[in-house]
């Protein structure tokens, strides 16, 4: 089931797609979660333990959850700022990529904290939204394609060997001396398992309860032209977030912008599986974004666009990343619930966790 099929039209794409293989009955590790967290931990356990089985299962297509719906934007910190131990998110991120020779797009020219106070002397952006919202900061940061991210990641995963199940569920795991999977393609054993499901299968990652499944909507304008660009304070090419209510981020994707916002909840995360962006909630906010947008600038106030779309949110207690040993398994690990900063820290953190998995490598504490 291809579950991006009702979230709206994605201006990315993801063209990778493998022969599903032969299950084997034993495995060194199991990775469970075919986004950006799971296929970067699974290249990496195969790039530093190149002689162990490891196989990679995703219930639907790669990609097909938040990596690849999301808008691309790429910052160093989390969503509650750095955290004890995480590093330098974006030298880590860009040296993934060229160790794994994945083409993802990735330009860094910086982004821009959005405020309704404290405005930077020469803010280069000034919008009637709740009052003049305009840059109070500069960070790192940047954007990636998360198609092209996706795609790459999965042909590096599969010319170093990692066995890739797509549309293949697993449906139960019971965790002794080994971690037992039942899937769709079979039953198998893992010595050592990664759960990277993020919004998804939360009573597997063992964080129902703890983390919730929420999805984002996001619209994209025409391409509009460098005078536009400069008038609105988006010529640099920065992305853009708030740091105050109401929410906003965006960024640009070559002349057209990206603008994103709002949140739709689930009692049980499985309605996402059956969410479609033409009913329910999300056309009311696509339409209020879309209004919202237009109201800005002058110069937006015609603007049409080309794109509604949207996808998954992992939120869990404090907004901050899941990073640890699985509470039912000992010798697996759960990593996911990046509150919508997972782009770069998914990868980051996939690759310390093949480390860890490995024995190479501690866990953070950030409980």
């Amino acid at each position: 089931m291809n579950t991006r099929k009702n979230w709206g039209k994605c201006p990315w794409v993801v063209d990778f797609h493998p022969e599903r293989p032969g299950l084997p009955p034993v495995l060194d590790f199991a990775v469970i979660g075919g986004g950006f967290t799971g296929l970067a931990a699974a290249t990496w356990l195969k790039k530093i333990s190149p002689d162990r089985a490891v196989a990679l299962f995703e219930a639907d297509c790669c990609g097909a959850g938040s990596s690849g719906s999301t808008g691309g934007v790429a910052l160093a910190e989390s969503s509650v700022g750095d955290l004890p131990g995480l590093g330098d998110v974006l030298a880590g991120y860009q040296e993934i990529l060229r160790e794994l020779n994945v083409e993802a797009d990735l330009v860094l020219p910086g982004a821009y904290e959005l405020g309704r106070s404290g405005a930077l002397p020469n803010t280069p952006i000034r919008w009637k939204d709740a009052g003049e919202l305009a840059a109070v900061k500069e960070v790192p940061g940047g954007t990636i394609n998360p198609g092209k991210t996706v795609s790459g990641l999965a042909r590096a995963a599969e010319r170093a060997g990692v066995l890739l199940f797509e549309t293949t569920e697993v449906k139960e795991t019971k965790c002794a001396e080994e971690i037992q999977l039942t899937t769709d393609a079979g039953f198998t054993r893992a010595k050592k398992a990664l759960f990277a499901t993020n919004a998804f299968a939360l009573e597997l990652s063992a964080l129902e309860g703890r983390a919730q499944a929420t999805f984002t909507t996001a619209v994209m304008t025409e391409p509009l032209a460098d005078a536009t660009l400069a008038q609105i304070g988006l010529s640099e090419g920065k992305p853009f977030y708030t740091i105050d209510l109401p929410y906003l981020w965006g960024r640009l994707l070559g002349s057209a912008v990206i603008f994103g916002c709002g949140l739709i909840f689930f009692d049980d995360w499985r309605g996402l599986r059956g969410l479609d962006v033409e009913q329910g909630e999300a056309p009311d906010l696509f339409a209020r974004l879309e209004q919202r947008i237009r109201a800005f600038h002058p110069a937006l106030r015609e603007v049409k666009f080309t794109h509604r779309w949207g996808g998954p949110i992992c939120l869990a207690d404090g907004w901050k990343p899941v990073f640890e040993q699985h509470p039912d398994c000992r010798n697996a690990i759960v990593l996911g619930a990046f509150s919508g900063h997972g782009v770069a820290q998914s990868v980051y953190l996939g690759a310390w966790a093949a480390e860890a998995l490995c024995g190479k490598r501690g866990l953070p504490n950030w409980r």
